[in-house]
């Protein structure tokens, strides 16, 4: 699966789509839940909390090891996705079956959309991967 084009991607292999405004969604690509594996956890403890661009927002655990998820730009977490959350839907692996779409794992406000211009489009998110 190619990286969708209207999705700006990071080194660390999350992706980010900006939606109205400043608001936008964020989650892991399918090259990453295909590294990971099956995933069976996932955990944000940062709703509501102010972040810079690279900081842990939370972590993913997959049957054989945990990864950190980074923030692509700087904003404040809005939401966690509640179909992945282990207290309202606990579906982690709608994660490996939908990446770019209901597997989205934040939501966000966008404090600095300038940055956006930092992170990589799918072509050249496409040849990271190779």
């Amino acid at each position: 699966m190619g990286a969708p084009s209207n999705l700006k991607y990071t080194k660390d292999h999350e992706w980010i789509r900006v939606e109205s405004g400043n608001v936008a969604y964020v989650g892991i690509t399918d090259f990453a839940q295909g590294e990971l594996g099956e995933l069976v956890f996932i955990e944000v403890e940062t709703v509501g909390d102010s972040l810079s661009a690279g900081d842990v927002f939370g972590t993913v655990e997959a049957v054989k090891t945990t990864a950190e998820l980074f923030l692509p730009v700087s904003g404040k977490v809005l939401e966690f996705n509640p179909t992945l959350d282990e207290s309202k839907g606990d579906d982690p692996g709608v994660i490996n079956s939908d990446p770019y779409g209901e597997g989205w794992i934040i939501k966000m406000e966008v404090q600095n959309p300038d940055e956006l211009n930092d992170l990589m489009s799918a072509g050249e998110y496409d040849a990271l991967i190779g």
